[in-house]
């Protein structure tokens, strides 16, 4: 392995002994698994892998080192409070208890529940003060209600309390999809007869890109100006709408009303990261450094959903100037997350 490999930072994981909550959303990307076998899929298999084929591969493949998180939807798709909040709680001190057994290749993001933001801001700060975890992850919304068909995003003065920390902290939060809610995916909903749009090849950057614009767009950045967000697959699509979307938000009947001070493009800027993660095009990324710079660019793969081997093969190969490859590949990373690593 070289000793100056990647930095992979939106890598899943899932607790083997905690996965009920797993299988419930099973059937969306594997619909011909029986949810009571779900512990025995080979998705399931690779998530709740860390240290034996997982490190085999980073090292046959120059992986340094990667971040795991738990795989969508997390405590995100518990609409039950106190379930979410437990399931936080557990998969955080799993997940440092997991990095602990081999720091040097491993570290993580927290999971967090979302109903409550002051509770949300606390485990965050036990997660970064206590086990050492480097940030946090969001799968989009928080499901709510007794059916879990409502949503709550994080954009409204509600949540302040939770960016606040975030700053006061100086850690990022990593934005990651989610399946939409169950009302979407009825007969009459969005998605109902639309389920080939499901997923990370459309839904995913349609849904997630709407609450970064919401969060770009609703002041929280001009509240909390060192607050920082990372979200993956190229940006979700955003940095190619970029133009578009400003040309229209700084127009004078957007600018006299709309609640933040500044325009997608100055948080993308200032606050926003993205990765790579599932998206390995060249011509994209290279449309990316470009658009928003290479201090915000960052390498991911989104193991296991995309594989170790298929990253990394394309980053090997392309065509970047030696100082933007290093910067993305690895010292970005470092840099934001606070890695104990050296560049």
């Amino acid at each position: 392995m070289a000793s100056k490999g990647t930095v992979a930072i939106e890598e899943a994981v899932v607790n083997p002994d905690d996965i009920a909550w797993l299988s419930e959303t099973s059937a969306l990307y594997a619909p011909n698994s029986d949810p009571k076998q779900f512990r025995h899929h080979a998705l399931t298999q690779k998530l709740a892998d860390i240290h034996d084929q997982r490190l085999q591969r980073m090292d046959a493949e120059g992986v340094d080192y990667m971040l795991l998180s738990l795989t969508s939807p997390g405590c995100q798709g518990e609409p039950d409070p106190t379930k979410a909040y437990n399931l936080a709680v557990a998969s955080n001190d799993w997940l440092a208890h997991e990095v602990s057994r081999n720091p040097s290749r491993f570290g993580a993001l927290a999971a967090l529940s979302m109903h409550d933001a002051s509770e949300a801001a606390t485990e965050l700060r036990r997660a970064v003060k206590q086990l050492g975890i480097f940030g946090g992850l969001l799968n989009d919304f928080q499901s709510i209600g007794p059916d879990g068909a409502g949503a709550k995003y994080y954009d409204t003065a509600e949540y302040h309390v939770f960016w606040k920390t975030v700053e006061e902290l100086g850690v990022p939060i990593y934005m990651h999809p989610r399946y939409p809610a169950a009302p979407e995916l009825q007969p009459e909903g969005k998605y109902g007869p639309r389920k080939h749009l499901i997923g990370a090849a459309v839904q995913f950057h349609l849904d997630l890109s709407f609450h970064v614009y919401s969060l770009c767009s609703s002041g929280i950045f001009d509240l909390f100006p060192k607050a920082q967000i990372v979200i993956g697959h190229l940006g979700e699509g955003i940095p190619f709408n970029l133009w578009r979307a400003d040309h229209w938000y700084n127009k004078p009947v957007k600018k006299e009303t709309r609640p933040s001070k500044y325009d997608y493009k100055y948080y993308f800027n200032h606050n926003v990261s993205i990765t790579t993660s599932g998206n390995f095009s060249t011509a994209g990324l290279k449309f990316c450094l470009d658009e928003i710079g290479a201090d915000r660019c960052l390498f991911a793969i989104d193991f296991p959903y995309d594989t170790i081997e298929e990253a990394q093969t394309w980053w090997k190969g392309i065509d970047l100037p030696l100082e933007q490859k290093q910067l993305v590949g690895r010292e970005n990373a470092i840099r934001l997350f606070k890695l104990p690593l050296e560049p």
